[in-house]
């Protein structure tokens, strides 16, 4: 069976959303995905949201957000991982047969929480919360463990957190943040070392939504045209100690990234014609290059990735509806000519424990 996106909608980046309620953005957003489809709330069998309570500064968010999700009176499940994860569980669902016609939905609101409190209530109470371990400390653990590992070093990081702020300045769907300079950038403040405040992508409020169908769906629906199938998907959770091996390993996101690439039939990601990465910081982008072995720059994130926009829960869906974009010419200043094949990447917890990989094929390509 294959699965089709045959929708998206991408609520507009900002800084802080504080003209609408989180529902409100919500709603918008998979409205637009319905109407991109060409579809209605009523054919909708399925529902799959990617939501963090903590985030969203409520508890059991589901209970307020799955209506505006389009939830109400259909079958609807959470996973609070990520809105890459519920991906990866709607995706199960349609091959499992148990849904034709769904909205994957996720969202966040970074500006109205303390994403570093969150995070560090995420520390078990006897060893990493004590310390203060955060998101921050974390990711500079992971830093120093690839700069041992690879050599990366800080040039390096500029240089690519550079390069992708000036990606990001082309999309339109993105924050157009000023790109700063390499220099700028290897001279602002650490945070913890080695990590520098310059280096790791801005958070956002944002919402993103895409419509699934099954062919079964669409030979029943002839006006339902795919923007791209999905032609695989892979997730790995690593060790929640962030210890040396784990940080260097990079094991969760090696056995995402060829779990999709095996689904697809594909051998590496040269195949790849554009590959959109989460990347909350620099060393982030400099290890996962490596780890999943792309070596052309210019595959990596045209979008401009997590520095055109990072609402923190739901970036690894945003990512995905980017690939989509891509495969299915809709990418605008950003897209890359000819791409049949995409690839999207979502990660989460303490220093990316968790991955997601997912690729998709131009359904042009599949007619």
């Amino acid at each position: 069976m294959s699965v089709y996106v045959v929708g998206l909608g991408l609520h507009p980046a900002s800084t802080a959303e504080h003209g609408l309620r989180l529902e409100e953005m919500v709603w918008r957003t998979a409205r637009a995905a319905l109407d991109d489809a060409g579809a209605t709330r009523r054919q909708i069998d399925s529902v799959t949201l990617g939501a963090c309570d903590e985030l969203d500064g409520r508890p059991i968010s589901s209970m307020l957000m799955a209506a505006p999700a389009g939830g109400y009176g259909t079958d609807e499940i959470k996973v609070t991982d990520s809105g890459a994860s519920a991906l990866a569980l709607a995706y199960a669902r349609f091959l499992s047969g148990e849904s034709n016609f769904g909205l994957v939905a996720s969202w966040c609101k970074t500006s109205k929480t303390d994403v570093a409190t969150v995070m560090r209530l995420r520390g078990d109470p006897f060893y990493t919360r004590p310390l203060g371990i955060d998101d921050a400390v974390a990711d500079a653990l992971f830093a120093q463990a690839v700069a041992s590992e690879y050599g990366v070093d800080e040039e390096e990081v500029s240089r690519r957190v550079a390069a992708a702020f000036q990606r990001a300045a082309r999309n339109p769907r993105g924050m157009r943040h000023a790109a700063p300079s390499e220099e700028a950038l290897s001279q602002s403040q650490y945070v913890a070392l080695p990590l520098r405040s310059g280096q790791r992508a801005p958070y956002s409020d944002g919402a993103v939504a895409l419509a699934l169908a099954s062919e079964q769906f669409l030979r029943a629906n002839p006006e339902c045209k795919p923007l791209a199938r999905i032609a695989g998907i892979g997730w790995a959770t690593d060790e929640y100690r962030l210890d040396g091996q784990r940080l260097r390993g990079l094991k969760s996101a090696r056995m995402a990234w060829s779990s999709a690439l095996h689904q697809a039939g594909l051998k590496d990601a040269s195949a790849l014609d554009c590959i959109e990465l989460e990347t909350p910081t620099g060393w982030h982008e400099a290890a996962y290059v490596r780890a999943f072995g792309i070596e052309q720059a210019e595959k990596v994130s045209p979008s401009g990735g997590s520095f055109s926009q990072n609402p923190l829960f739901c970036t690894g869906l945003v990512n995905a509806a980017e690939a989509v974009l891509q495969a299915a010419g809709r990418a605008g200043k950003v897209q890359r000519p000819g791409a049949r094949w995409t690839a999207a990447h979502g990660c989460h917890g303490y220093a990316q424990q968790g991955n997601v990989a997912m690729v998709f094929e131009s359904a042009g390509a599949v007619q």
